[in-house]
């Protein structure tokens, strides 16, 4: 029996992600979810739901997970792990973090770990999630499980690895007469400056960028840009917006560029509007040849990756892989790491960004 210097061996997986709308009514209930405590107006609100609305008040992000837990199923049974259940729970959509640990106490579970679809030490990509569980925990009381979220995992090479092959493959796509002029622009989500210097995130970007490119078989001009900022207008964020920054590779007479979006792990909403709908767009009228490199998606090495963080959890000597200089972040987080943002109040013409 484990005791409490020995605790209970890890009996399930938790997917743990954002969370998106699946057709047009949930759009403005999720976006209501998503910005809730801000002030945003609800004409604004509106507003950002045209962007959902363009595809069909869908976002991907929901159908991805789907596929990447049927992947993580299929992985776990032929590698021996089939009696570890996984679940799935979101932090602003159907199903629900609560919901979903409801269920993993009816089930009988106890000691689960958390994987969370964000590579990246940052608050919403790392403390809120800790935080939505002990919120859920609290909410279930004394039966709720132990939860334990995986380290992240952006020099892992399960996750660097497929980045190289995507860049490579679209690379591979620029035409002959450009192939001499391609610049890559590597893509993440912005941040206000006080979160961004509070923690690693940009650092962490910057280290899976170079890994990218030591992978790549020539040397690429390059940048790590931003988008899907939102906010206050006043207020200063990461920059340059990838938009922005397509206007000044234009400028300096560079013809052709693949997008990277390093800091996603699916083509969700981020991605197929802030990119494949604006970005290219911008790239279209100032002449210059553009392509985005997928994410990493379902990728086997990807989906092995998680099962060996799983496995990294579950042993008493863990082999703790990573790439590059960085080495890898705690099991356990410090209890000042990513502080929450002071977020002030919302400006009546400044729209939300779009979430997953």
């Amino acid at each position: 029996m484990a005791t409490a210097a020995e605790p209970a061996p890890i009996d399930a997986v938790l997917l743990l992600s954002f969370g998106g709308p699946e057709g047009p009514d949930d759009v403005l209930p999720f976006l209501e979810n998503v910005t809730r405590g801000r002030g945003i107006p609800a004409e604004r609100l509106a507003e950002v739901a045209e962007n959902y609305h363009l595809f069909g008040g869908r976002s991907p992000i929901n159908d991805q997970n789907r596929e990447l837990l049927d992947a993580l199923r299929a992985d776990f049974d032929a590698h021996g792990l089939g009696d570890l259940p996984i679940y799935w729970g979101n932090r602003n959509w159907h199903p629900y973090l609560e919901d979903t640990m409801r269920t993993m106490v009816a089930d009988g579970v106890r000691n689960a770990v958390a994987f969370v679809t964000s590579a990246y030490s940052s608050y919403s990509g790392c403390r809120q999630y800790r935080e939505d569980i002990a919120t859920a925990q609290a909410a279930i009381g004394a039966d709720a499980p132990q939860v334990g979220k995986i380290r992240a995992f952006f020099n892992h090479p399960g996750f660097v690895e497929p980045l190289i092959d995507r860049v490579r493959a679209t690379l591979a796509e620029v035409p002959a007469d450009l192939a001499a002029d391609v610049e890559l622009v590597f893509t993440a989500h912005s941040l206000p400056l006080a979160s961004a210097t509070s923690c690693d995130y940009e650092a962490q970007l910057r280290e899976t960028m170079r890994l990218v490119l030591a992978g790549l078989d020539a040397d690429y001009p390059h940048d790590l840009v931003w988008q899907s900022r939102s906010g206050p207008p006043q207020v200063p964020w990461l920059e340059p917006d990838v938009v922005a920054h397509l206007d000044a590779v234009a400028g300096r007479g560079r013809r052709a560029v693949v997008i990277v979006p390093v800091g996603f792990v699916s083509d969700h909403m981020e991605v197929i509007y802030d990119l494949d709908t604006q970005a290219l767009a911008r790239a279209a009228e100032i002449g210059l040849w553009a392509r985005r490199a997928p994410t990493v998606g379902c990728d086997p090495a990807f989906v092995a990756m998680v099962r060996e963080l799983v496995e990294e959890r579950r042993a008493t000597e863990p082999l703790r892989r990573a790439l590059g200089v960085l080495g890898t972040r705690p099991d356990v987080c410090p209890l000042d790491c990513c502080p929450a943002p002071v977020r002030p109040t919302q400006q009546p013409g400044r729209p939300p960004g779009r979430p997953s």
